[in-house]
């Protein structure tokens, strides 16, 4: 498994840096170490579906730039069969989450805000239909795979979404809505909140939660309550892992990978969690991932292991 944790400046710096185009990305063996990653924020690069411009009831005004703007999965697939990341040498690419996002606007200060980022999680197990579908995401994967680049996601394991008039409160024995952080030792860098509106998932604990009711309903009125059950039910029975919080998550999260194959995370807010999610975390990547391989032998690139990337603010750097 390759796991680096990089300065936010230097990963800032490769994503941004452009590549010669030497040659096809296929020609040389790819390398984690050597890769070219291009970054993006999703909703803020390519409007592939305009269909999906307003879904959910967004429709309330909002600060500037606040706001979903269009940008959507189906882009980034148009931008990928026009060759554009081949063009600039690209044999990587790292895009914001697309899980589904709180439904409500906030207000922080700026004006009323959307979770247009990606950052602000209402349910891991489904795509924000501002993003695009499932099967957009399987198509983008297959499609750059053929292409030779790698997909990185974002994966978010420490907060969830704030609590708006259409988005629920999690129960308190996943989320901690205080105190805030003062990043002075340990424990105050890691179970806390980022900010007063940012509910903090517990991931320090260990002791098992029952799945939140809200969810549970979501699923029922979706259709696929027992379907999520029964795969939670066989990920703890496997694993042996208590129903703790942070043993969700990462169930959600590497589902995606087991079932489209993408070929890497990047960590959020890695220095709020403790090691031991993140071992954890890397540990269920790399089992996801070889399932994967094992059930799509046919679309397998290489012998790479799974990558994980989290960075660090300010370390190392005056």
């Amino acid at each position: 498994m390759k796991r680096y944790i990089l300065p936010a400046f230097a990963a800032l710096m490769l994503s941004g840096c452009g590549a010669s185009k030497t040659g096809n990305a296929k020609d040389a063996p790819f390398v984690w170490e050597g890769a070219n990653m291009y970054f993006m924020l999703t909703d803020r690069f390519a409007n592939g579906d305009k269909t999906n411009d307003v879904t959910l009831g967004r429709t309330k005004e909002t600060g500037v730039l606040r706001g979903f703007e269009g940008g959507d999965i189906r882009g980034i697939i148009q931008k990928i069969d026009e060759g554009y990341f081949n063009d600039l040498g690209i044999n990587a690419i790292w895009f914001t989450p697309v899980v589904e996002q709180i439904h409500d606007a906030t207000n922080e200060g700026t004006g009323n805000t959307y979770g247009f980022h990606g950052y602000w999680a209402k349910d891991w197990t489904q795509l924000d239909p501002n993003f695009g579908t499932k099967k957009d995401l399987a198509e983008l994967v297959d499609k750059a795979h053929k292409r030779g680049i790698r997909i990185v996601l974002d994966g978010v394991i420490n907060h969830t979404g704030p609590v708006t008039g259409k988005d629920a409160a999690w129960p308190s024995d996943w989320v901690r809505t205080s105190p805030e952080c003062k990043y002075n030792n340990y424990e105050n860098t890691t179970a806390c909140t980022l900010v007063k509106n940012l509910p903090d998932v517990k991931t320090e604990s260990d002791a098992e939660v029952a799945l939140p009711q809200f969810l549970a309903d979501k699923w029922k009125k979706e259709g696929r309550y027992e379907q999520e059950v029964k795969e939670l039910d066989a990920f703890f029975t496997r694993t042996g892992y208590p129903r703790a919080p942070k043993y969700y998550i990462i169930k959600w999260l590497t589902d995606y990978i087991e079932d489209y194959g993408v070929d890497g995370y990047r960590a959020d807010t890695v220095k709020h969690l403790g090691e031991d999610v993140w071992t954890e975390f890397a540990k269920q990547c790399e089992y996801a991932f070889g399932q994967w391989k094992k059930n799509n032998p046919k679309k397998v690139l290489d012998g790479n292991s799974f990558f994980t990337v989290g960075e660090v603010y300010n370390y190392g750097i005056s």
